[in-house]
């Protein structure tokens, strides 16, 4: 069995709280991209931005991985954005197991916010297709993990 770290150091234990999602089947890529979406945004904020991109209301904007994407309105000082539903599924619980971490440790939900946030690739599952003249196609995939800290302010 794995012992599973933090890659978020130096945080006030009795005011900040961590959360994490191992081995979820998500794009690294959108992950990555709407974990930086969400970075210094409130609690509130970052619960109803990943909800209004899960309603494709709101494009999550694309900083890294922009190459051949299309704009999208409303986005503020960028133009390359999507709606990675998935990827904002699964932080999305991600970011609700913070909470309810919270509300156990007695914080105040009202007063926090994200001060980490980030996605790392995880376990790549590694498949092949067979095809003809004896050769195989790979397909792979890569699996991804999700950090997430709140802090109390």
């Amino acid at each position: 069995m794995p012992n599973w770290g933090y890659s978020v150091k130096n945080l006030d234990p009795e005011r900040t709280v961590l959360a994490s999602g191992r081995d979820l089947r998500i794009s690294h890529k959108a992950a990555v991209e709407v974990c930086r979406a969400i970075r210094g945004l409130s609690l509130d904020d970052a619960k109803r931005l990943l909800e209004d991109a899960i309603n494709l209301k709101r494009s999550i904007p694309y900083r890294r991985h922009k190459k051949k994407i299309s704009h999208k309105r409303g986005l503020q000082n960028w133009y390359a954005g999507r709606y990675p539903v998935k990827a904002c599924k699964a932080i999305l619980k991600v970011l609700e197991n913070a909470e309810a971490n919270a509300e156990y440790k007695g914080l105040s939900v009202e007063n926090l916010k994200v001060v980490h946030a980030a996605a790392q690739k995880g376990t790549i599952l590694k498949r092949y297709t067979p095809r003809a003249f004896a050769r195989a196609t790979p397909n792979f995939r890569v699996l991804t993990h999700i950090e997430i800290a709140l802090a109390e302010f």
